[in-house]
């Protein structure tokens, strides 16, 4: 049997799903290939969405037109706005999900998407033919088989496969073939992909036990309950449905730590049994021990995993030790003396491609028309996976020649730069500077933080969106009525002239400091010690046209006080943003033979040679190409 769509998407995950209902919204005929239906965007680790700049990248997939914030709001059971003490540069949202409903929400969301189809079997072999283009050889995807004979015909696939490519389980000696715990993994895709000469290689992550609530001494845990305030995900959710639940928090101890050290023997990660990388930045348990001896304690956080089921998740004890160890050493946490474990952690290998073999637009260098997104580019993390679909799928429909919102056909590409979004910085970060390790996103990823706040992320990318025909029409004037309402309270601060002697009592009263000669009321939000709250009870007009907006007055005045209060940082940030745009213009992209280039380190010109990059800014951010390398390249174009 042959079918035939204009993109295939390999894998239900978080990559997946907004790589498919990208595609499909932006007008392609798409597939979704998934090996279990009932699994969709399934939370293989830690039940919840969002985090440091993770939650930016949630915001930026929802104004993109995507699912993840829509679907985390309708089924987050705890909201919090992390780094709250710090600037805004660095708020982020993060949010736990009832992992159930979280799978079946995506679930309705895909099934009510117009232009998409779910076909439920497992990729088996990536399908390429040589192709000439102008005038040269190339190879070009046509679709893939199945493992149940199925032919899939398209223009572009996307592969989103996760951990499943050769995945392999470890608990501690015991070594068990699957994609996730109780998944079978795919056996035969990668080498599929591989003889075409694209590299692969192997990573590892891994989970915590999940624990029995009805086991645990609350009474000797930190309750940690969420903020109940206006803040979404997206710009468009409702308000949070679900019932709100605490976290809880606890603390490893010496006896904890001599358990499990006397397990190392037969660790995974210490007898040799895993070669692959793991993530530095989310290590198991006892990589922790054997990085800092000297720690007395290790924080944890015990977490529900919906409103209706007695299964937690124990954030902070990744581990591949035996099953007997790890139940051991939580026996001796005290609020876990009495525990019951629904299964243990596991650790987990998998192939991943080296995502330096990728054009920015997630497209391969070497098979035209196939994608890579989420964790086969060497990522952990739905928020990073999401992004990349987005992206994936949105560039995988042009390159099939979807129709936009405006009805014309196109075979551009979309790409986002560095200072216009996270998803930016980690896509040039990959392609760019390729992983030795799983790649997570940190706010001090990104060199342009101000730029990229969480709050402005439909500033900077809806209307782009509605260009491309991804985010409706819906979205859009949502957008327009927020961007104008913003506009208004800057004008009238911009605009409204304070006199002293109307103000200097209240301003006393605040700590602040009084005025001596007139301002605008611009002039005093910029004061640190004032915000908007404070200033509407000194300025009664003020109160009034606050008052005065739609909807979602909260949420309005905050953008807008932000970007009067920082308006200087912006500014000067925004400045140094368009004097890189000048690099970013130069295109270098076959203009060298870098092997022989004697003007240029012999680092550099392997690294050159190996990435190609195609401006000089990319250049410039690869590791090993100094600024005296990029400034002979410059000397060498203008000969």
């Amino acid at each position: 049997m042959i079918l035939k769509y204009d993109v295939i998407v390999i894998g239900g995950g978080h990559a997946g799903c907004e790589a498919a209902t990208a595609s499909a919204n932006m007008g392609a005929k798409t597939l979704l290939v998934t090996m279990d239906m009932n699994k969709i965007a399934q939370m293989s680790c830690n039940p919840a969405i969002g985090g440091i700049a993770k939650g930016q990248i949630v915001r930026e997939i929802d104004a993109l037109g995507g699912q993840m914030g829509l679907v985390t709001d309708a089924t987050a059971i705890q909201f919090r706005m992390l780094n709250r003490s710090k600037g805004p540069a660095v708020w982020s949202p993060r949010a736990q999900c009832d992992r159930g409903k979280f799978i079946w929400k995506w679930r309705s969301v895909l099934d009510a998407t117009p232009n998409l189809d779910i076909w439920q079997d497992q990729a088996d072999e990536l399908l390429v033919e040589d192709v000439v283009v102008a005038q040269q050889q190339t190879k070009r995807v046509v679709g893939v088989k199945t493992i149940w004979g199925a032919e899939i015909r398209a223009k572009a696939v996307i592969i989103t496969a996760g951990t499943f490519l050769n995945g392999l389980m470890h608990i501690g000696r015991k070594m068990v073939p699957g994609g996730r715990i109780a998944e079978p993994a795919v056996p035969h895709f990668t080498e599929s992909i591989t003889r075409h000469g694209i590299r692969s290689a192997r990573m590892k992550t891994g989970t915590p036990v999940r624990i029995d609530k009805r086991s645990v001494h609350f009474e000797d845990m930190e309750r940690q309950d969420g903020e109940n305030g206006y803040y979404k995900f997206s710009y468009m959710g409702e308000p949070r449905p679900l019932q709100q639940l605490p976290c809880w928090v606890c603390y490893t101890n010496p006896d904890v730590h001599q358990t499990l050290l006397g397990g190392l023997d037969d660790s995974p990660l210490y007898n040799g049994q895993i070669q692959s990388i793991g993530p530095r930045y989310c290590p198991s348990i006892e990589t922790k021990l054997v990085t800092f001896p000297d720690r007395p304690q290790h924080l944890l956080f015990l977490e529900p995993e919906g409103e209706d089921t007695n299964e937690m998740y124990l954030n902070g004890f990744s581990s591949s030790l035996p099953m007997d160890v790890q139940i051991e050493a939580l026996k001796r946490i005290p609020a876990l003396r009495d525990i019951k474990v629904y299964r243990p952690g596991y650790a987990i290998e998998y192939d991943f491609f080296d995502p330096t073999q990728l054009k920015h637009s997630l497209e391969s260098k070497i098979i035209n028309g196939l994608f890579m997104a989420g964790q086969v580019n060497g990522t952990t993390g739905y928020e990073e996976a999401g992004g990349q679909g987005t992206l994936a799928g949105i560039n995988a429909a042009l390159s099939a020649g979807s129709v936009g919102c405006c009805g014309t056909a196109t075979n551009g590409t979309f790409e986002l730069k560095r200072d216009e979004a996270y998803i930016g910085v980690l896509v040039d970060d990959l392609v760019t500077k390729g992983v030795d390790e799983p790649y997570r996103m940190f706010t001090s990823r990104a060199e342009y933080r101000i730029l990229l706040r969480q709050d402005d992320a439909d500033a900077r990318l809806t209307e782009k969106a509605y260009e491309l025909g991804i985010a409706k029409r819906e979205r859009y004037d949502w957008w327009i009525e927020k961007k104008n309402s913003i506009e208004r309270i800057e004008k009238f601060c911009r605009n409204y002239a304070i006199k002293p002697k109307v103000v200097n009592g209240a301003l006393e009263a605040l700590g602040s400091t009084p005025l001596v000669y007139g301002c605008k009321l611009e002039d005093l939000v910029a004061r640190p010690e004032l915000n908007f709250e404070k200033l509407q009870e000194i300025v009664p007009e003020f109160r009034e046209v606050i008052g005065q907006l739609p909807n979602r007055q909260e949420e309005i005045a905050e953008a807008a006080e932000i970007h009067i209060k920082y308006k200087g940082y912006i500014e000067r940030e925004r400045m140094v943003a368009d004097k890189m745009h000048r690099l970013e213009n130069i295109k270098i992209k076959g203009k060298f033979d870098y092997p022989n280039l004697s003007a240029i380190s012999t680092e550099a010109r392997q690294k050159l040679e190996k990435i190609q990059p195609e401006t000089l800014a990319q250049a410039s951010r690869i590791p090993g190409v100094s600024p005296s390398d990029i400034n002979a390249m410059l000397v060498l174009l203008g000969r």
